[in-house]
């Protein structure tokens, strides 16, 4: 076996703003590009009963105007100058990004701070109705007119009990975003939108000392938030306890079979292997998942496993397979989980576990020469774990998973940790 060059470390510069806002750059010559992500530390597991949907909403709102970015202008302007920027919200954060030519950066940055500054003196309940109405529309084309669109909606009902900050989807409760008041959403602006709830990444072709001062210039007048509250306990009391089922009958066009397990949070020391476990299951073509389901028994049309890790509670495997038809339900529901059985009873061979961590050494390898997944991951380290120097850990961590580890991670898979969602086509027994 060839001896692996070791990969070096990312130069992460960190610079804390007197209002508490964290700042980390990484200068990177490849591209003359710069990647500006912010990290807000609000999602949907901070929102309160009667009143969910509120962090996805601000996804929106975000991009609804402030005092001198007039409405819709954000992502104009962004376009204009050869760039590109989005925004997505989950359970654990909010984020808004966007990648332009380097000697653009700075306008990203002063967009970025004057939204967060003045956006309530462009609040008003006109925006809101407007944008109440597009997530609406968007829950109407994501989920509930696409074929299997709610399947992790239903997962994560499943999968987090009642009550748990997990359970409710982050897309809301239309009820709920009905009932909202322009106060109640300025109110939630007021709690998560603050400079020390906040972490900004800028990677790519820049001038480091530039950067700080700009950040300084055009963020430093903001005031934190001192009453910036908790977040709310994500404790589960037990495991999953026993096999969860349901069964949706739905206009899709075939039978589709979903999986999800539990599994440690993402800070957890077993991460690394069951990010392994679930390459050698469905990592390409040459997985186990595949090999069986797809290519030599022919059941299904696709499979898919992965892992969503959370930063507390309990993280979530997921997975799916899709019946080929004239195939059966039962089919490709066996086969599925007695590779996932197999994992955990034999453990991987030599050649898998190689496989796998080529394809993880590949894919990390891609994703560090990609300034916007690396400011991503950044982000979201420092976030999450206020550990960014993570990113610099995670090659070597799984590189160094051992089979033994890969075989206790697949427990993971045990019927007791396991919900099985199916959706069937109407008419179908």
């Amino acid at each position: 076996m060839t001896t692996r060059a070791a990969t070096p470390p990312l130069p992460i510069r960190e610079h804390r703003l007197a209002n508490g806002l964290r700042l980390f750059l990484i200068v990177d010559r490849t591209a003359p590009v710069a990647a500006i992500n912010i990290w807000y530390h609000v999602g949907s597991k901070d929102e309160r009963p009667g009143r969910t949907g509120f962090a996805h909403l601000f996804e929106h709102l975000m991009f609804q105007g402030s005092e001198n970015v007039t409405k819709a202008e954000h992502l104009t302007l962004v376009e204009s100058i050869g760039g590109e920027g989005n925004a997505t919200t989950w359970l654990d954060r909010t984020n808004y990004f966007a990648t332009v030519p380097a000697e653009w950066a700075e306008l990203i940055l002063w967009m970025e701070a004057d939204r967060l500054g003045t956006l309530l003196s462009a609040l008003d309940q006109a925006n809101l109705d407007n944008q109440r109405d597009v997530v609406k529309n968007e829950k109407r084309s994501s989920y509930d007119n696409q074929p299997y669109g709610n399947a992790y909606i239903e997962l994560f009902a499943l999968a987090y009990p009642k009550g748990h900050p997990y359970h409710h989807p982050t897309i809301g409760s239309m009820e709920d975003l009905d009932a909202a008041s322009l106060e109640d959403v300025r109110t939630f602006f007021t709690t998560w939108y603050a400079p020390n709830n906040a972490v900004l990444t800028v990677v790519g072709d820049i001038d480091e000392e530039e950067i700080i001062a700009a950040v300084e210039r055009h963020f430093g007048a903001i005031p934190s938030n001192p009453a910036l509250p908790s977040h709310p306990d994500l404790t589960l009391s037990a495991p999953l306890g026993g096999e969860i089922r349901k069964t949706i009958t739905d206009k899709v066009p075939e039978a589709r079979v979903h999986f999800a397990f539990r599994a440690p949070v993402l800070s957890a020391p077993m991460i690394p292997a069951v990010e392994i476990a679930t390459q050698i299951l469905a990592g390409g073509k040459g997985s186990r998942l595949y090999r069986r389901l797809v290519r030599d028994e022919q059941v299904a049309q696709d499979m898919s496993l992965s892992l969503l890790p959370f930063a507390g509670g309990a993280s979530i495997i997921v997975g799916a397979a899709t019946v080929r038809p004239g195939s059966s339900n039962e089919a490709v529901e066996r086969a599925f989980v007695e590779e996932l059985e197999r994992l955990a009873a034999e453990g991987p061979t030599a050649v898998e576990l190689e496989r796998a961590k080529a394809l993880t050494e590949s894919e990390e390898l891609l994703a560090r020469s990609d300034p916007e997944e690396l400011a991503d991951a950044v982000g979201m380290y420092a976030t999450l774990l206020n550990d960014p120097g993570r990113i610099n850990r995670d090659l070597d961590l799984a590189l160094a998973v051992t089979a033994d580890q890969v075989q206790t991670a697949a427990r993971l898979f045990a019927k007791e940790n396991r919900i099985v969602l199916w959706y069937v086509p109407e008419g179908q027994s």
